[in-house]
């Protein structure tokens, strides 16, 4: 057996422990958003207004108009998917970037930090007639909007992952004639992996939530415009098969987001599990 042997099992093992707990997270999510479902269809004791499973079913799965409904329903999300993705990838890329220039200098920290914090503090609705006002309906209200929540938290997160390097590390770079970039780049955001992943956990959710907000306030497309227009219409059905859906999926990509995590720690030697 060669040296590296134990060190493979040992990766695989992390690996299979991240996993399990990913998917062990997500089955008890699953169960008590179900739980948390029927209560409230049982409090409200209103059939019209609350829709429980086997409404949702018949609408999306087993009704006469389910195969149209379902197409309805696939369409708005693609679009939901596209904006989160947006504003996600603008989002976290302005926080890297600004998380990096903040722990090469003190005074982007003093700059960009206050101006972060009140984009944090005010309700995103109460931006978004700015917002539109200076972009327009279009994609850059998305990525504006969506990018403002995933922004925040990313930001605090990953600056707190790349203060967190070792300061002895630090000292051999500069040793051997790195300058501050060097560091930032070969030893503190490689010591920063897991706030990276945690930041990206919970911005996935977070730019999802961002592209409800700017399609209900601002483009009149995707889910976050369905829901509003179906429940305008008193469409129930519609408007909790929408929830229960962009419910679900957001879960499944923060199951991956959280899968992915444990690779790529194992690859680096950490474990997911204290991210």
């Amino acid at each position: 057996m060669s040296a590296a042997a134990p060190v493979r099992e040992s990766v695989a093992l992390t690996i299979g422990r991240g996993v399990a707990r990913a998917l062990g997270n997500a089955l008890l999510v699953v169960v008590m958003v179900y739980l948390l479902w029927i209560l409230v269809v049982g409090l409200v004791d209103n059939p019209f207004v609350a829709k429980g499973p086997g409404d949702v079913a018949e609408y999306l799965i087993t009704g006469d108009d389910a195969a149209q409904h379902r197409s309805e329903v696939m369409e708005q999300l693609m679009v939901t998917l596209r904006d989160a993705a947006i504003g996600f990838t603008a989002g976290m890329l302005a926080a890297i970037l600004l998380a990096g220039a903040i722990v090469l200098s003190r005074g982007v920290e003093s700059t960009v930090m206050p101006v972060a914090m009140i984009l944090r503090a005010v309700p995103l609705i109460a931006l978004a007639p700015v917002i539109r006002l200076i972009f327009g309906r279009g994609i850059s209200t998305v990525a504006v909007m969506s990018g403002i929540v995933v922004l925040f938290p990313a930001l605090v997160g990953i600056v707190f992952g790349l203060r967190s390097s070792s300061k002895q590390m630090h000292d051999v770079v500069q040793v051997y004639g790195g300058s501050e970039r060097d560091v930032l780049f070969k030893v503190s955001f490689p010591s920063a992996l897991p706030s990276l992943f945690a930041a990206i956990r919970i911005s996935v959710p977070g730019a999802i939530t961002g592209a409800l907000i700017a399609e209900w306030l601002a483009t009149g497309k995707g889910i976050g415009y369905a829901v509003v227009s179906a429940a305008g219409q008193s469409k129930n059905n519609e408007v909790w098969a929408l929830v229960i859906v962009v419910t679900l999926v957001s879960l499944l990509l923060y199951t991956l987001a959280q899968v992915l995590e444990t690779f790529v720690l194992a690859r680096y030697g950490k474990d997911a599990g204290r991210a």
